[in-house]
């Protein structure tokens, strides 16, 4: 066991938890989600990515890493008038879906239809709304906001994958040494809740659906892509079916999708993490155990979040999503026929309008399939 091991694991598994834990909050509080199930949630994911990370890297001899879906938490944290049982429908419907996918050809080849353009803009409707709220954050709270901007822009120079860490920590700092109260940590271990199921099939088309896609389209193809440019053969089907059955499991315990790793991943593939290729898969079993740690102490991690003020809370959700929104815009402008469609895509996802009972990233989904078959049915003609 090598010193790097555990310090790439580590900084891996803080810079995935501490960039994007206020976002997975925000989906919560957005289903009603009582401070017991928040907890379950949170559980259930860090020890479905330390089941999976484990599993993965040991059985396939490749450091796997795993994360929770940032553009699913933001999805979920972007609907209205659903339940927390509905939302855990919709969790199971996309982890059954991304399992079949690793399971089943015609499914994995059905997604890759999807224009690449059109993902990219639903994504980009998806996030977009979040990070405009970061200049009205601003506004509101400036002493806090506009130092945790100012320590994002700084750290992002040297290293972006620290950037949204290091403004936490400063932020939480300059927060509890000011007007927040540091909170009483609670003493006990988390438990995991159960939350029955609700099938509803207008939240199942509006909420699942989206969530499989923005799951495999932002998380697990460059998840797989991050893999190959370290000198890796992802084990593709068998980390969707792992992935997808993880998620599956953990869903009527709150958590929404486990997927691939992109950014915290490439932490873990260098040779400074260790020279012999053929080792560095031992990170993943590490960063499992980083995990398991990090879902027994959660519940004093959400308690010193809650306490923080909420406009800051927004503000750093804002700049958690900036990257991701960068990667999504990019996605969708980059294919010269397929941009009218994907701001078109964009445009119906991100007005959070709900027809039938259905949610925007559904119906954008729709209206820029529908505006590309259009066009390449009118460009043929």
């Amino acid at each position: 066991m090598r010193l790097s091991l555990l310090s790439a694991a580590l900084v891996a598994a803080l810079v995935g938890y501490g960039s994007t834990i206020a976002l997975v909050l925000a989906a919560a509080a957005a289903l009603g989600a009582t401070e017991a199930q928040t907890a379950s949630w949170v559980l259930a994911i860090c020890l479905g990515k330390a089941v999976g990370s484990a599993f993965l890297s040991w059985r396939s001899r490749v450091p796997v890493i795993l994360a929770w879906s940032t553009p699913g938490a933001a999805l979920v944290a972007a609907t209205e008038g659903i339940t927390m049982p509905e939302a855990v429908g919709a969790f199971l419907l996309a982890g059954l879906l991304i399992a079949l996918t690793g399971a089943l050809k015609p499914l994995g080849r059905a997604v890759a239809l999807i224009p690449d353009g059109i993902a990219g803009g639903m994504l980009a409707g998806v996030l977009l709304p979040f990070c405009l709220k970061l200049a009205g954050a601003a506004e509101a709270l400036p002493l806090l906001v506009l130092p945790a901007i100012a320590v994002f822009a700084l750290v992002r120079l040297w290293n972006p994958a620290l950037a949204v860490l290091a403004a936490l920590a400063g932020a939480s700092a300059l927060a509890f040494a000011g007007e927040a109260t540091m909170p009483e940590l609670p003493l006990t271990l988390p438990t995991l809740t159960f939350i029955p199921p609700a099938l509803d099939p207008t939240v199942l088309i509006g909420l699942g659906l989206p969530l499989y896609l923005v799951t495999m389209a932002s998380q697990n193809l460059p998840g797989f892509a991050v893999l190959r440019a370290a000198g890796y053969e992802p084990p593709v089907r068998s980390a969707l079916t792992m992935t997808g059955g993880l998620s599956a499991l953990t869903a009527p315990f709150g958590a929404h999708t486990v997927s691939m790793a992109a950014i915290t991943a490439a932490i873990c593939l260098g040779d400074e993490v260790h020279p012999d290729r053929s080792r560095r898969w031992i990170v993943g079993l590490v960063y499992a155990a980083v995990w398991v740690g990090l879902g027994l102490f959660g519940p004093a991690i959400l308690a010193c979040i809650a306490a923080l003020p909420p406009a800051l809370v927004t503000a750093l959700v804002g700049l958690a999503l900036l990257g991701p929104l960068t990667g999504a815009l990019t996605a969708a402008f980059a294919h010269p026929d397929q941009r009218f469609a994907a701001v078109v895509t964009l445009t119906v996802t991100g007005s959070g309008v709900a027809m039938a009972g259905i949610g925007a990233a559904f119906w954008g989904l729709a209206a820029g399939l529908a505006v590309h078959v259009t066009e390449r049915a009118a460009r043929r003609g």
